[in-house]
């Protein structure tokens, strides 16, 4: 389901910046990047500046981006993706600049020129890392209804189902929000925090007896010690970072989406 999340997240993301899917199978998808895209992913600057200064045609690259290696055919060769892989970290970061904010609108409602109203909805993507020693990331797409308060989980595979457009559509209006979309962020946020209240914090556990452990050891080392020099508190804080258990909640993406009544 995590590797289908990815999959799906791909798919909207070169979609929504402009980029060619060539192929998009149950495995791997295979997209042509416009130059932003190129400029923003494949690290290759002398490249184009060189085409900026000589006038020469620009040859974005070609991704393949594998996204259930399992599956996917052995003549295909490409970048595997998950959610520790650091191409999906980049294109992560890339959404700031190229897709941190989106407004979309319902299309194809109207088929009698009657007026549809669209409701609102606050949508965020948003990663939460679980870090110590080790470190694991999970992705939240949630939906937050404005004039209800209902939240719907898996937001943007749900979105996936729907024709959607940066206008709004002929014969289309929106309706004004009751949550605003500064409450709406701080609900989604208080939405996730009772969320991780619900996870299995083994983690964490392990994490701080491994800690106890090592320190225990560096403590035993140093114990003839009378005056513990620099050493041995860089030694202490270099445990610290190492093994204390945080969980870290950062907003990938977001936007505004607009949907008719019967569309969640």
């Amino acid at each position: 389901m995590r590797q289908r999340d990815i999959h799906n997240f791909l798919i909207k993301y070169f979609t929504a910046n402009g980029g060619e899917i060539i192929d998009n199978t149950t495995s791997y998808i295979t997209v042509k990047l416009t130059i932003e895209l190129d400029k923003a992913l494949m690290n290759r600057p002398f490249y184009w500046h060189y085409l900026e200064k000589t006038g020469g045609v620009p040859n974005p690259a070609t991704l393949t981006l594998i996204t259930d290696p399992n599956t996917v055919p052995e003549t295909i060769k490409g970048e595997i993706m998950h959610f520790g892989s650091p191409r999906l970290h980049q294109i992560f970061h890339s959404t700031k600049k190229l897709a941190s904010y989106i407004r979309l609108y319902e299309n194809n409602l109207n088929q009698t020129n009657v007026q549809t109203p669209l409701h609102p909805w606050l949508s965020a993507n948003i990663k939460v890392s679980f870090v110590s020693d080790r470190k694991k990331d999970v992705l939240y797409s949630l939906g937050l209804h404005l004039l209800s308060g209902r939240i719907v989980e898996n937001f943007h595979d749900k979105m996936l189902q729907y024709s959607l457009t940066p206008k709004i559509p002929d014969f289309s209006f929106t309706l004004s929000p009751i949550i605003m979309p500064k409450s709406g962020v701080a609900r989604l946020d208080r939405y996730i925090r009772l969320q991780l209240q619900n996870e299995d914090h083994t983690w964490a556990e392990r994490a701080l007896a491994k800690w106890e452990d090592d320190v225990s050891l560096l403590e035993h080392f140093y114990e003839d010690v009378e005056d513990k020099d620099e050493s041995y508190e860089l030694e202490k804080e270099a445990l610290k970072q190492q093994y204390e258990p945080n969980i870290n909640i950062s907003v990938i993406n977001g936007g505004m989406f607009y949907l008719s009544d019967l569309a969640l």
